[in-house]
């Protein structure tokens, strides 16, 4: 294993077992790597496994075969390493309604145990950093759905993660608000050099966001690879949705 990986994926299966039926498999075999501040999407039908993927790599299940290795360590057995090196973003901002913006992006600092004032002072730069300077003691029903999404966002980078993951994190927000929110996210990335893997089942946010795509079908296995780099044409950018559509417009595995 190079340096350079940040996550791997070896040979990983994940069945649940189902009483009086036969164990269901989740993810089948799955074999893939994420180079330290690549930006990889997980692309798929909904019930395609991603989110299974997702639990795995977090830390919350453990495979049923094979490993799984994020930054050397093993996610499941070694959870509490991995305190402030993981934020996660989800579809839903999960905001605790109880607690001002700034008081929700200070979670994660509270948890690892920055002062107050430290916490505060990083949560006040972030939230002005995506545009809700002023909004700092707003309750979340005082804000709208886009703005609660940059405050888990704030939240999500405030602890300066060395991996992010996202899951479906624009799925719930209007087309004009969810691209805004896509092009700052890539800037944060960029800007911090965090890895990250994204999950989404829409093909233009994957065109979108990824340098590489990885489409699931189900049980959760890589059916189409592709890279993406910012100089290609446009002929090749349609030639790998075409790819894509193809895929995922093909009979659904057992």
């Amino acid at each position: 294993m190079t340096a350079a990986l940040e996550i791997v994926f070896e040979h990983v299966s994940k069945s649940f077992e189902r009483k009086g039926e036969p164990p269901f498999e989740a993810v089948h075999d799955l074999s893939f790597t994420v180079q330290r501040g690549e930006l990889v999407i997980i692309l798929g039908k909904t019930g395609c496994g991603k989110s299974t993927t997702f639990n795995l790599l977090s830390g919350l299940l453990r495979p049923t075969s094979g490993r799984v290795v994020v930054k050397g360590h093993d996610p499941f057995t070694e959870f509490d390493w991995f305190r402030g090196k993981i934020s996660i973003v989800f579809q839903n901002d999960r905001l605790m309604p109880w607690r001002t913006a700034i008081d929700n992006v200070a979670l994660g600092l509270e948890l690892n145990k920055a002062s107050r004032a430290e916490r505060l002072d990083l949560a006040a730069s972030w939230l002005k950093r995506l545009g809700l300077g002023g909004h700092e003691h707003d309750y979340p029903h005082a804000l709208s759905g886009g703005m609660r999404q940059r405050v888990s966002i704030a939240r999500a980078f405030a602890v300066r993660p060395d991996i992010l993951l996202c899951d479906e994190p624009f799925s719930a927000l209007d087309e004009v608000t969810g691209n805004a929110l896509r092009a700052e996210l890539l800037e944060l990335l960029r800007e911090t050099g965090a890895t990250s893997i994204f999950i989404t089942h829409s093909i233009e946010e994957a065109l979108q966001l990824g340098s590489r795509i990885l489409v699931f079908e189900r049980p959760a296995r890589i059916a189409y690879e592709a890279s993406l780099n910012p100089n290609m044409n446009e002929a090749a950018r349609n030639g790998v949705r075409a790819d894509i559509l193809r895929v995922l417009s093909g009979p659904v595995a057992a």
